[in-house]
């Protein structure tokens, strides 16, 4: 009951209060991203969501428009280059997020549940299709995020999602937003470039960016 109709209406719930009440939040930081550095206020990318199927995801945009495309931020070797003035604090106080309220209010994503994999992280993808983690609405934040964020391993990462989506249930949606809320103050598992040794998809994924970098700018 509570997986198939009563956490969707209760996200659903929650994003529509929290839009109107920060919306005035929005309304700042839409206005600092664009004040601090060239391009569009928004940052959309295609990820996978429900049963594998593709959505725009938004969030405040805090690289600059020359980042390396489709690559996950933790596998660039020096982001910080990349990273605009007013992007560090967003990150690192996770209100790039915000505007993923939207994504959860017109059904893309759910508050809680496994964070969406860019669409060509196709090993991280299938591991997750091992663990049944693809058949729910990816997450604002999940049981992966409190327990490692940025430091976790594909193969853990899948393990940890999956292990969610076997104890999904009220309680324990209200166990992970809690932890998020924690893990947020204290800004942990938050690693900016590459920390550990990427898996072969992950070098293909760095190997495909820089390619398109080099077009773009030829």
């Amino acid at each position: 009951m509570y997986r198939k109709c009563l956490k969707r209406a209760l996200d659903c719930g929650m994003a529509l209060v929290a839009i109107l009440l920060f919306f005035w939040v929005f309304l700042l930081l839409a206005a600092l991203v664009k004040a601090t550095s060239k391009g569009p206020v928004f940052f959309v990318q295609k990820r996978v969501g429900l049963n594998k199927k593709l959505f725009p995801i938004l969030k405040f945009r805090t690289m600059r428009i020359d980042t390396p495309k489709d690559c996950p931020t933790h596998l660039l070797q020096n982001p910080n280059q990349y990273i605009t003035p007013i992007g560090a604090f967003l990150r690192r106080t996770s209100l790039d997020e915000l505007p993923q309220l939207l994504n959860i209010f017109v059904g893309h994503m759910a508050v809680v549940g496994p964070r969406p994999a860019l669409w060509n992280q196709s090993d991280l993808i299938a591991l997750r299709d091992q663990n049944g983690a693809n058949s729910i609405r990816p997450g604002l934040t999940g049981w992966a995020q409190i327990n490692g964020r940025d430091e976790l391993s594909v193969d853990l990462k899948a393990q940890l999602d999956g292990e969610y989506v076997q104890k999904l249930s009220p309680l324990f949606d209200i166990k992970c937003i809690f932890w998020t809320i924690i893990k947020v103050v204290r800004h942990d598992g938050v690693v900016e470039g590459a920390h550990m040794e990427p898996s072969k998809a992950e070098k293909e994924l760095i190997y495909s960016s820089s390619t398109q970098k080099t077009k773009d700018r030829g």
